[in-house]
């Protein structure tokens, strides 16, 4: 097996796998060998299952709304008849919304704490139990810097990051004896189609561009750029290497030198 084939024969499901961070990632894990299984809500229009499989291993590209039981339920079901098991879990599905507090819509901040939050205890609750009974397995959550830090406007958004970092932790304990390891990235900025979405919001809101916005962004960071998917997916999929099983219950930075 060479090198880079570290996670052969492996099964992973991604949510959230068809664009941005999430695709990166289940591109990374397919060039590492393993199989791969995508959700997300246009997973049926997407071209991931292609771009996966001409890494030369097999792919699931299925609709999930990560907010639904019995939409997860399905999705893992079918990913059960299709490879039989799952070894790797990455949890990428995420959304956001800018609100004050004061004038926050209960549905907006229902909604981002049950895609971002609860979506990843619906899933992780169903392939546990699997990683323990054959003593290997690997678990990451997509977080933020924002779980670290308070942001204007995103209160929900904090608040659901933030969740996943106390999640994870406990994740990981139970985990520990049975060769599960449980982490979080949390990257800043990310060029994605999520990220711009968010930039322009918010650059409306000062009265500038997006293009605006992003740049002092750039600025600030120490390493004067923004964050690409790729190096996410390749913090990922190194996490799932054997060798790596020793880093657990971590929530690693991925931001530039910048702390947020």
């Amino acid at each position: 097996m060479s090198q880079a084939k570290f996670i052969q024969n492996r099964i992973a499901i991604v949510t959230g796998g068809t664009s941005g961070i999430g695709k990166a990632i289940a591109i990374a894990l397919a060039q590492s060998g393993a199989n791969v299984a995508v959700g997300s809500r246009s997973a049926s229009t997407s071209s991931c299952h292609s771009e996966i499989e001409s890494q030369g291993v097999k792919a699931l590209a299925l609709d999930l709304d990560v907010s639904s039981t019995d939409s997860v339920q399905a999705f893992y079901d079918a990913t059960m008849k299709e490879f039989g098991k799952v070894d790797i879990l990455i949890n990428a599905a995420g959304i956001a919304c800018e609100h004050t507090i004061c004038n926050h819509p209960d549905e907006d901040w229902y909604r981002v704490i049950d895609v971002n939050l609860n979506g990843i205890y619906r899933t992780t609750k169903l392939c546990l139990p699997g990683m323990i009974e054959r003593k290997w397995g690997r678990i990451i959550n997509i977080a933020s810097t924002y779980a670290s830090v308070g942001v204007l406007l995103h209160a929900a958004y904090c608040t659901s990051k933030a969740a996943i970092l106390g999640f994870t932790r406990c994740v990981a304990l139970e985990g520990a004896p049975h060769g599960v390891s449980c982490n979080s990235i949390s990257p800043g900025w990310v060029e994605t189609k999520m990220a711009t979405e968010v930039a322009m919001r918010l650059a409306q809101v000062e009265g500038r561009t997006a293009a605006e916005y992003l740049e002092e962004i750039k600025q600030s960071y120490p390493q004067k750029r923004i964050i690409q998917p790729q190096e996410i997916g390749t913090l990922a999929a190194f996490l799932c290497r054997d060798e790596a099983l020793g880093i657990t219950m971590e929530d690693i930075t991925i931001a530039a030198g910048s702390l947020w």
